[in-house]
């Protein structure tokens, strides 16, 4: 089609300023072009929008609800998409990401994934002038990718307050269990402000480390943590910044019929996570997130926009709350869309949204 020429053509072209600049360029925040228009472009009026999907990991709950967010928000838009799903294996990952670069989408999103892995797929859509756009992934932002992700530092440091909090303020004592692989973007940033709590509250004690990423983790979590607690019976706590850990870990203390010392202070959300943290008697007191469904919605929209020529800058951020299992409980939230109508800051539809896209609505 013409447009796929018109868009190799771009490529070219840009190619030749990524050699003659440089590759990389310093994150800026991500903004709407003054100048983008109110009128649908024509090719997301013709449906003729393709985007791939490029998936690490497919299975758990804020995975799947991330999905969720990305097909509404691409069938709002009119953008067709092809979807790769990785299994949590990077060399896959990093197969289907070149893949996706040959069959010449008009835009590729990732989500997750590792950026040294992918660096080879990466180039290629840059010298493909395709653009990229990244979700909670371990690749930099740069001239030819825009990253979309979670206040990762926020997100931790609202959990560890929360701690703090319920241990009364102040100078606080006490044994913890952490739940962390290192690797992955979004648990290195939040290990950081672990290791600095840890420095700034040195009455707390790491007794054990354990965690593990994959197609299990939920049910490989539960056995590490109930070793553990066995292990370190004065156990006050289990921070597990992402809610798969969370769910292991309070499984393990309810199986050992440890609620009543142990807490949870986890990270995500999903209405399978809801389910746990109001069950009766769950250890999960609380948990810091964002809405991974609004998250897939901004990235989608944001790859869309990249593809319009919408934007300025390469880096979003989405600010989350904390949650605790009290207001949960108080207020009767059982879903998601329970939860959005008590938190209404949680979904933000006027994100990243160009004048064009309330066009398409």
């Amino acid at each position: 089609m013409a447009h796929d020429l018109f868009r190799r053509l771009l490529g070219i072209l840009a190619a030749g300023c990524w050699l003659s600049a440089g590759a990389y360029a310093e994150p800026a925040p991500l903004t709407v072009k003054p100048d983008a228009g109110t009128t649908v472009p024509e090719l997301f009026a013709r449906g003729e929008v393709d985007i791939a999907v490029v998936r690490f990991l497919n299975t758990g709950d804020v995975f799947q609800e991330w999905m969720f967010g990305v097909q509404d928000e691409a069938k709002r838009l009119g953008v067709n998409l092809t979807v790769y799903n990785a299994d949590g294996d990077s060399a896959k990952m990093a197969l289907h990401l070149n893949h996706a670069v040959a069959t010449n989408p008009d835009a590729i999103l990732i989500n997750s994934g590792f950026g040294e892995s992918l660096a080879s797929g990466l180039d290629a859509a840059k010298n493909a002038g395709i653009p990229v756009v990244t979700s909670n992934s371990s690749v930099e932002a740069s001239d030819h990718v825009t990253n979309v992700n979670q206040s990762e530092r926020m997100m931790m440091r609202g959990i560890l307050d929360r701690f703090k909090d319920d241990m009364g303020g102040g100078e606080i004592f006490g044994n913890v269990i952490y739940v962390y692989v290192s690797g992955y973007r979004a648990l290195d940033i939040r290990n950081g402000v672990w290791e600095q709590f840890l420095k700034d509250n040195p009455g707390i004690r790491q007794v054990a480390q354990i965690g593990v990423v994959n197609a299990n983790t939920a049910a490989q979590t539960a056995d590490q943590a109930k070793a553990a607690l066995l292990a370190n019976r004065d156990t006050i706590a289990v921070i597990a910044p992402f809610d798969e850990f969370a769910k292991g870990a309070t499984t393990a203390i309810l199986e050992l019929e440890l609620v009543d010392q142990v807490k949870v202070y986890g990270m995500d959300i999903s209405t399978a996570d809801i389910a746990v943290m109001i069950a009766e008697n769950s250890p999960w007191v609380a948990t810091a997130t964002t809405d991974m469904r609004n998250l897939g919605r901004v990235s989608i929209r944001v790859a869309a926009g990249e593809v319009a020529d919408s934007y300025d800058g390469n880096h979003l951020l989405i600010s989350p709350r904390v949650i605790t299992q009290d207001q949960l409980r108080a207020a009767g939230i059982r879903n998601i869309d329970q939860l959005d109508e008590l938190f209404p800051e949680l979904a933000t539809p006027d994100l990243a949204k160009a004048p064009w896209m309330y066009s398409a609505d």
